[in-house]
């Protein structure tokens, strides 16, 4: 199966019965039946039943359960080239697939990076051959990811490239950023930026009283929004269209909602983790929640909820980045930053939706139809002729995260044990099941 294009071999229509369907690109809810055919949606609603079910169709009882475009990742590291004792792209897109995930977005820190076409189409050719949801790759917004000279992005776009990020470097020479924000404006292309100031940012969590009771190191707050005010200065200045690609404090929000009160092409992302967990989280030193940015106060992370539910942050990313465990294994402040979160993701952003803070649409669509706007994407929706990506889940059934039973090559997971609702039964890539739970 092609990550861009549906398979070009015919498949058998799938029909969706007695489901939840909840459309999040328009916030509509209905109950009834879907029907896909050469992998895209040929008709969905109330009029779909077993009975009308086409010549040689699978039919899928959904007995009231959930049935949803599939998810849009617009952050997930997978391993190749260079990486593959972390990740490989077959177990990412395994471990995206068993978490509903249909389409992963790559980040460009590899290694080598992916700052030239001869990257992308080695990660596109890959993912064609070994993923099972679609791949779509950044490329490197500097050669080398060192923040210095400006990529190629004309020729990276053409190679297939989808938008262009450092990964968690931020580049912090203001003249490079404004030339690659001027350049990218002239080809289209979508800038994604690490908003953080390196030189504020050598702590290991979240500067305050907790870091001082552990004897760590801490990072300000203000090494993100200084950053960011920087970088929607410049989109001022360009005309850029630009993602903050993680944001975690109200001094960020503040600005991002003034920047989008003046009109200008900014959007902006935040991780699972900073939305369920806090600072508290980290406990006896779980370097399992060591996470750059770091996480922060419970009040930013209400405040970050909030900031979802309103619609000022329109992108909720799993930002997976699997570590071994010799790297996780070690004091805290020694350990590495990141974990896993593509096979999570959902379940853990159910929680918000049980606590009654957010809609269930209003959370699928920052995972799935939002970021399809951002990137320019056919899919995030439940329409008739659009790609049959889809989701089927019952957000109320719950089940214990087991590290053993996540797909990732790493186990590096901060919801190790934790009670969770409504990890997904089947997940359908163009058409073609490519992930069902076994009952």
């Amino acid at each position: 199966m092609s990550p861009h294009q549906p398979s070009p071999r015919p498949s058998a229509p799938l029909l969706f019965v007695n489901a939840r369907l909840i459309d999040p690109a328009r916030g509509s809810e209905t109950r009834g039946g879907l029907l896909a055919v050469d992998g895209r949606i040929a008709d969905l609603g109330p009029a779909l039943t077993a009975q009308n079910a086409p010549d040689g169709a699978r039919v899928i009882d959904c007995a009231g359960d959930v049935l949803a475009p599939g998810l849009i990742d617009m952050q997930a590291f997978v391993g190749e080239p260079g990486a593959e004792h972390r990740e490989t792209i077959a177990s990412a897109t395994l471990s995206a697939a068993a978490g509903g995930v249909t389409t992963l977005v790559a980040t460009s820190a590899t290694f080598p990076a992916v700052d030239d076409p001869a990257v992308v189409d080695f990660v596109l050719r890959r993912a064609r051959d070994t993923g099972r949801v679609r791949v779509l790759p950044m490329a490197a917004l500097t050669k080398g990811r060192e923040g210095k000279e400006i990529a190629e992005l004309g020729l990276l776009q053409q190679a297939g490239a989808v938008a262009f990020f450092d990964g968690a470097r931020s580049v912090k020479n203001a003249l490079v950023m404004r030339r690659a924000m001027s350049y990218a404006r002239d080809f289209g292309a979508l800038v994604v930026h690490f908003p953080q100031d390196p030189d504020l940012a050598g702590g290991v969590m979240n500067e305050g009283d907790f870091a001082l009771r552990l004897g760590l190191a801490g990072v300000p707050r203000e090494a993100e929004a200084l950053m960011l005010d920087r970088d929607l200065r410049l989109v001022a200045l360009t005309g850029a269209r630009y993602h903050a690609a993680i944001v975690t404090t109200t001094l960020s929000l503040d600005a991002l909602r003034a920047a989008k009160a003046a009109g200008l092409p900014v959007t902006c992302g935040v991780t699972i983790n900073h939305l369920t967990l806090n600072e508290n989280d980290i406990g006896d030193y779980r370097t399992f929640l060591k996470l750059r940015p770091p996480l922060r106060l419970e009040d930013e992370r209400k405040a970050l909820v909030a900031a979802l539910a309103e619609g000022l942050i329109d992108v909720v990313v799993s930002d997976h980045d699997p570590q071994d465990v010799e790297m996780k294994r070690l004091p805290f402040a020694e350990a590495e930053f990141g974990a896993i979160g593509t096979q999570t993701m959902l379940p853990a952003g159910l929680r918000l939706v049980h606590s009654g803070d957010i809609s269930l649409p209003k959370l699928l669509a920052a995972m799935s139809s939002r970021p399809a706007e951002i990137l320019g994407l056919e899919q995030g929706r439940l329409q008739k002729g659009a790609p049959a990506d889809l989701i089927r889940f019952d957000p109320d059934e719950p089940f214990v995260v087991d590290p053993e039973k996540l797909h990732s090559r790493c186990r590096n997971t901060p919801f190790d044990g934790a009670l969770l609702q409504g990890a997904p039964k089947t997940t359908v890539v163009a058409g073609e099941i490519v992930y069902e739970r076994a009952s």
